[in-house]
């Protein structure tokens, strides 16, 4: 039997712009912020951490089942995943990392939350 390779299109589409980064550096970003490891965020997919790796590398690219996988993995749209729409900065999931600190701070007493809180403030103003 003759196997049918895919030809490449001849239309001239104009060029769409998905932003500097890819699919797969993309999901990586989202990961790190969110605070999952690909093991954690395979797990919560139903995936295997050797395909979050794949893909985060560009080894695979996502189909449209997976793209959507991710996308609810990470509370985003599909659009936001792929670089079509840009994220919005209050929709998307706190950092899992932040907030552990967070609660550690809390637990403190006053006058070493104190110090760490001015300490964090310090280094935000120094980065504006």
């Amino acid at each position: 039997m003759k196997s049918i390779m895919p030809r490449k299109s001849n239309l001239k589409l104009p060029p769409i712009d998905l932003g500097i980064e890819t699919i797969g550096q993309r999901i990586a970003r989202l990961r790190k912020e969110r605070g999952y490891s690909q093991e954690a965020l395979a797990q919560k997919m139903g995936i295997v951490r050797v395909l979050v790796s794949d893909y985060e590398k560009g080894r695979l690219r996502p189909h449209p089942e997976m793209v959507a996988r991710f996308a609810l993995a990470f509370g985003i749209t599909a659009d936001e995943l792929i670089g079509l729409k840009l994220l919005e900065g209050d929709d998307h999931q706190p950092n899992l990392a932040i907030q552990k600190r967070m609660r550690m701070i809390e637990q403190l007493p006053p006058s070493k939350r104190r110090v760490i809180l001015q300490t964090i403030d310090a280094f935000i103003k120094g980065t504006e």
